[in-house]
Parts: structure tokens; sequence; C-alpha cells
């Protein structure tokens, strides 16, 4: 029977790169790249091969493999693994490079930072210190070629093959027999003067002085050149001087030495090294601390390495939210840091974070991750939207606080495409009836309106048929003046989604009662509209065959293209809350006083329509409203019933939290309401209107900013507008007529709910008073005369 021996190289856990060595230190140990088999993670593997005749150098090995395997220290290069045969010997390290190779690679890219340098020779003179002051070791073999660094840019203390006890325990320090290593040797053991006075760190002190200058210098010609400093920063010089000098007794211990660079103006004194000294401490820091470090923090980042904020900051801001409770202030360096990331390790670091987030209760964490939304929404898959974190956004529509709705809104132009058929066309559309009809705030009314007008296209072609004249026509009519020219600009931004009929009959009725409006700017925008919606139905007049091709897109599936301007408008739906209501706000300044002048929710505003129409129109009108679907028709469920039963308020935004004042936004880019709207050949300027202006211009002469406004209640106006009498009379003489635009069957607001509440409740105590006089008269009248001798009690 045969027994074969097995091979222990086989069976080690590790393999080596097929890739040659990456350039082997001086020394016997050759550095290989490697992986492990079970995960593929990268690692260092140092291979020695054991020559015959070179006992010595074996031994000197061995000693190095043991004292890696028990030392542990941040700073010292991490053991992993090892194998040792008769032939060999391996050790598994962290995956690291030589630090000369590291320092050329980033000087030729133009990335080495002096900030990088101070943090490394940081952690090198820690690791000396350690060493000496801990283990009372000495190294005796500090250069360039033990130096190595690892993928997050931390410098690794290895080169432990001639470290011996400064004890005197086991002997002298070995010998090295490298002339490149030797050339590190101080001085004094050279000529064998000052072995009397010098301390035990004295040797190795005198070597991170070699080092010192090799960084910022090159490789080290021979030892006359420390004379010289060189390229050595003039903080460092004073410090590095001490390191070389002739007498080893005045050479610093490496904790003085680090405490002398952390002085103010010192050369280890900078932002870099005090952020890495807190994250090496942070699991002990204070709740307090750490918030204001995560604070102060994304200010940084753009200024430290890629690979240090991908590979230790990340892990930390990871560990802090889910251990820490660091809540929303982690969100901002997360973000900034993930876009160092390739989109499968963002998937893998940042979307679980991010998913979780989102069901989060805490209303910072709410709010920063709908004003962020736009840094990550493209690393969310369909589902994960859809099932995981759509469900949760929702809630944001129905929170008290109005920044928080308004964000969701806002956030809605990038959920949109990835949303479903149910969550798009039923859910979402039915939390934007409620907000468009019933929510006190002016600026969410008019987002809403926006924000209908930018997914238009994504809808589907029944949705659109049934919500989007509704939604536009309703916005009209709204009290806040932003909000109707909101209405307007949805009419054109979407205009390619009306049949010729529902323009005709429908929309261009809403446009011509918009043509008194007590505000210009309404004006303004209702009359190129009018004239481009005109000039389309005058087109087809005159060409029939035309119809085909300006209604292709009415029946249409949902179409992202058509949406394709929705981009645009990314930037405001995450960056400060009303920017767009403050950009319409500073084009009508008079905004404010506009709301007084219009009859306060609901405002029916019966638009008379039939001095526009034929009897035959009328007719035609009154069965397309009949046959088509109203917004407000469908059961949309119950939202917040409570809420219902609320005051109105008028518009505070004192109250709607940080982000929600319009006077934050209030220098948001001032929209000229001379966009280029006369031509429907120029179908871009339909949605030049909706985008963002390039350059910030200034408002006019005599424009007030939204944040000059009495937002808490009714102000006459400064200026009279020949138009707002002739809105009044015209509200006053309107009724609601069958054909009119006033029955889109939108729901009851505040203002006449309440009043039908109060005169019915008023009826009802007139009838209750009624019944009891009549049960008082009827109970006295049975009960007859008084008997004679009987008396009465009072």
């Amino acid at each position: 029977m045969w027994f074969f021996a097995r091979d222990p190289v086989r069976d080690f856990p590790f393999e080596l790169s097929p890739e040659p060595p990456e350039g082997s230190p001086p020394g016997p140990w050759a550095l290989h790249r490697g992986r492990k088999k079970a995960t593929g993670s990268p690692v260092s593997i140092f291979v020695y091969d054991v020559k015959p005749g070179a006992e010595e150098q074996t031994q000197v090995a061995k000693a190095a493999f043991k004292r890696l395997k028990t030392l542990r220290h941040p700073n010292i290069l991490a053991y992993i693994d090892g194998l040792e045969t008769e032939k060999c010997l391996h050790v598994v390290t962290e995956a690291v490079t030589p630090l000369a190779a590291y320092l050329k690679a980033r000087t030729e890219t133009g990335d080495l930072r002096e900030m990088e340098l101070s943090w490394g020779l940081h952690q090198i003179v820690k690791a000396l210190s350690f060493l000496v002051n801990d283990c009372s070791l000495i190294h005796n073999n500090v250069c360039m070629a033990a130096v190595f660094v690892d993928r997050a840019g931390e410098w690794k203390l290895g080169g432990l093959d001639y470290m011996y006890s400064a004890q005197g325990n086991g002997g002298g320090p070995p010998r090295k027999g490298v002339p490149e290593l030797e050339q590190y040797d101080p001085p004094e053991l050279a000529d064998g003067s000052g072995k009397a006075v010098r301390e035990k760190w004295s040797a190795d002190m005198w070597r991170l002085g070699c080092l010192i200058w090799e960084v910022f210098n090159g490789p080290l010609p021979r030892a006359a050149a420390l004379r010289n400093p060189g390229k050595i920063p003039k903080s460092l010089v004073p410090h590095y001087c001490e390191l070389v000098g002739a007498n080893p007794k005045v050479r610093p211990n490496p904790a003085r030495f680090l405490q002398n660079c952390r002085a103010p103006g010192g050369f280890m004194n900078n932002r870099f090294v005090e952020t890495n000294l807190f994250l090496e401490e942070i699991q002990i820091k204070e709740p307090a601390e750490k918030q204001k470090f995560f604070q102060e923090l994304s200010k940084s980042l753009d200024s430290f390495p890629e690979d240090f904020c991908r590979h230790k900051v990340l892990p930390q801001l990871l560990t802090a939210f889910e251990f820490g409770n660091a809540g929303a202030v982690v969100l901002t360096p997360l973000f900034k840091v993930g876009k160092f990331l390739s989109a499968e390790e963002y998937q893998q670091k940042i979307v679980p974070v991010v998913v979780k987030m989102f069901s989060s209760t805490d209303r910072a964490m709410r709010i920063r991750l709908l004003q962020q939304m736009e840094q990550f929404i493209q690393y969310l898959d369909e589902p994960t939207v859809n099932t995981q974190i759509f469900p949760h956004v929702v809630h944001g529509f129905l929170d008290t606080n109005p920044a928080i709705r308004e964000q969701t809104v806002k956030s809605m132009l990038l959920l949109a495409p990835k949303l479903n058929e149910a969550n798009l066309n039923v859910e979402l559309m039915k939390h934007f009836a409620r907000l468009q009809a019933k929510d006190e705030q002016g600026p969410i009314r008019c987002n809403t309106t926006v924000c209908l007008g930018k997914i238009g296209s994504y809808l589907s072609a029944s949705t659109r048929h049934r919500v989007l004249t509704s939604a536009f026509s309703r916005a009209t009519k709204d009290p806040f003046a932003p909000s109707r020219v909101a209405g307007v600009l949805g009419f054109a931004a979407t205009h390619n989604l009306y049949s010729m009929t529902d323009c005709a009959h429908k929309i261009l009725p809403v446009l011509c009662g918009l043509t008194v409006d007590p505000e210009k700017s309404v004006r303004d925008q209702a009359f190129k509209a009018i004239r481009s919606f005109l000039s389309k139905l005058e087109s087809v007049s005159e060409d029939p065959t035309q119809l085909a091709e300006v209604e292709k897109d009415v029946h249409a599936a949902s179409s992202p293209g058509v949406g394709g301007a929705a981009a645009s408008w990314a930037g405001w739906a995450v960056t400060g809350v009303s920017s767009l209501t403050s950009k319409l706000i500073r084009a009508h300044p008079t905004a404010a006083p506009a709301e007084t002048n219009v009859p306060q929710r609901p405002v029916p505003e019966a638009t008379t329509s039939g001095h526009w129409e034929t009897q035959e129109e009328a007719k035609d009108t009154e069965e397309d409203s009949s046959a088509a679907d109203r917004w407000d028709d469908e059961d949309w469920g119950s939202l917040e019933q409570e809420a219902e039963s609320v005051l109105a308020q008028q518009d505070d935004w004192s109250t709607g939290g940080q982000s929600s004042q319009p006077g934050q936004t209030s220098n948001s880019g001032h929209k000229s309401p001379e966009s280029d709207w006369s031509s429907w050949e120029a179908e871009g300027s339909w949605e030049q209107a909706w985008q963002e202006p390039s350059p910030p211009e200034p408002p006019p002469e005599g424009t007030r900013l939204a944040s000059e406004y009495n937002w808490g209640g009714p102000e006459p106006s400064d200026k009279g507008d020949p138009f707002a009498a002739l809105s009044a009379r015209r509200e006053a003489a309107a009724q609601p007529r069958p054909d009119s635009w006033g029955d889109d069957n939108w729901e009851g607001l505040e203002t006449e709910s309440r009043q039908a509440k109060a005169e019915l409740a008023r009826k009802k105590r007139e009838e209750r008073r009624r019944e009891m006089e009549a049960k008082r008269a009827e109970k006295k009248a049975a009960k007859g005369p008084m008997k004679l001798g009987t008396r009465k009690l009072d």
C-alpha cells in the first residue's frame, strides 16, 4: 500500500499571484501579491527560499517570522497567516505596497500631498515609540525598505528581521550583511564612540532621520547627504536636525518627537492628522464630540486622499450609523465619500444603509435624505424603490412639517421614472390631489403643480387624460399667484399630451379667464400660452392631415423621452426649499397682496365660457365632460381624515421648519416672463420656461424679495392694478353654470367646509330650541288648572 506525502504549499489557503514580485526590499524576503483561495480577497505574501550554506540568514528570517506573528499594533504590518517548510517560509500579511513604489506612483500622478507624508511619518514614529517604550525592542532596520503602505494610505512598519531586545536578552544586534542596509547605521556604531551615553532609542531615531530625508529627497546616496535638508519642510527641519545630530544623547525619544511635531505650527499639526487621530479613538468619544466631528468632516473630505476616504473614513461612517446612533449628521460625508466608489461597491456598502435610513422616524434624517436624493438615486433599482423606499417616502405627504411635505413633493421628480404603475398612477396621484387642493401652504401647492407637469410624461395615457387638465385648471384658481403661473406653465409643458378637442373646449377657456387676473405676470403667461394653443389649432385647421402627427403623444404609453427636461429640475428638487416658488415670487412681487384680492379657498371662480362658444360647442363640451374621468371623481381613499377638521391657516413659513422659509431662497435666479412662447414650431420653447435660468440676473428695480412679504396675513397693495377691480366684478357676477369650469368636482376646501358646518350647526340649534319650547308648552297644558286649596310650590 502506497502513501503519498501531501504538499503543504499546495494545501496552503493562500496562493501567489502569477505576476512577478513587486520590487523586493533589500534583505532575504521577496514580496509577492496573493489572494485567499476561499474569498479571493487580496493579500501580500513575503517568501523566503531556504538556501544551503545560508544558515545565518535562515535564522534571521525565522526570527522575523516569529516577531511578526507575535507583535500586534495598528502601525505595524498585520500578520494573517504563515507557512514554514524545509524549503521556504511564507508570511501572509494585509495587502500592502512598498513605500518607495507608493511615493513614486503618487508623485507621477501629482496626487502626493504634504499632509499624507505628515500622517505617514506620524504612524512610523508611533510604531517606534511602541517598540522602544512599551516592548523594550530596538527595530534596528528603520529605512524606506522597511515601510509599507496599505490600500487606505496607512504606513506600516515592517522589516523586523534584525530586531533585538534593548535589555540585552538574547545577545546583541544580529549582523545584517547587506551593504544597502548598513548605510543607515548611526556614526557611533561605526567608530565605537558614545556607547556609554547613548539612549536605547538613539540608533533608531538616527535611522528615522534617514527615512525622513529619503521621503522628501529620494534614495540616500551617502550619510554625508544628511547635512543638507533639501526639500524637507521648514516646519520639520528643526526636529529633523535633532534626529541626525552627532551626539546620540540629545536625540529625542519617539514620544517626545511626536509631541514636538504636534505643537502649534508643527509639521504634524494639521486637519488630516487630527481627523485620523479622532477616528482611531472614535469608539471612546462622547456623542456630542462625534456629532461635531461628523458635521465638520464634510468640509475637509474634498482635500483628503481618495483612498483614505474610501477605506478608512467610509467604514467609520457606516459603523457610526449602524452602532453609534450618529443620525443624520453622517449623511453628508457618507454621500461625499460615495462618489469615490464604483457602482458595485455603492450597491454593497451604501444602498443598504440608505434603505434602512428611509425607514427612520427621525425628521432630520428624512429631510436630509430627500434633499440629497440626487446623489444616490441612480444606484437604486426599481424593485428597491417601489418596495422599500417609496412606502416610507409617501408618509412625508402627510407630515405636519411643511418642509418635509415640500421636499417629499420635490423628490418625486427623481423617483417617478422608477415607480411602477400602481405607485405612480394611483398612490402618488392620490397624494398630489390632496396636496394641491387642501394644503394650507401656497408654495407647496405651487410645487405640487410644477412636479405634476414635470412627471406628466411618465403617467399612463388614461391617467394623463383624467388628471392633467383638471389639476392644472384647479391650479389656475389658486389664491397664491405663483400657483396660478405654475398652472399655466403646466399646460404649456404638457401641450403635446392634449387632443385638439381638449385644447379648444377645456384648456383655452381656462386660460382666457386668466387674461383678467389681478397679477400681470399671470396675465402675461396666459396670453403667451393662448397664442401658442391658438397657433396649434390654426395649423391643424389649415392642414387637417397634421392632426395625427400633433396628437401622436396623446394616447401613447408613458414616455421618459417626453419629459427629458426633467433632468434640468433635478437641482431644484434637492437643493433648498421653495426655490421654484422663490423665483416665481421674485418675478411677481405682488403675489402676497394678490392673495387678498382673490377670494380665499375654495375659489370656484367659474370661468364663464358662454360667449366663447356656440350652442353646439357647449353641447360638445358637456358631453366630453361627462365622458372624461375627472381627477377627483376617483375614490382616492381616506387621507388623514383628521386633517379635514383642522382650521385653515394662513401661509406662515416662520413655523415651517428651518429649510422652508421662502426668505432663505429669495436670492434664487430671476425667471424672465419674456421667454419664447410665441411659436409652436419651436417646441423647445415650452420646456425652456421650466428650466433653471443660466446666469442669475438681479431683480428689476422695485422688486421685493419673498422674505419681505407679510406671509402671515393680508397686506394692502401699494400699487393699484386696473385689473383688480375688473377681476372682483367678474368673480361677483360669475354664477355656477352646467357648462362652466367650476364643476370640476374638486373637493371642498377648509373654508367652505367650515362655513357649511357652522350654518348647519346654527340651524340645528334653532330647531332644538323650538322643539324644547314646544315640549314645555305641551307639558304645561297637560297639567290643567290648579285645584282649590293646593299650595303653589316656588
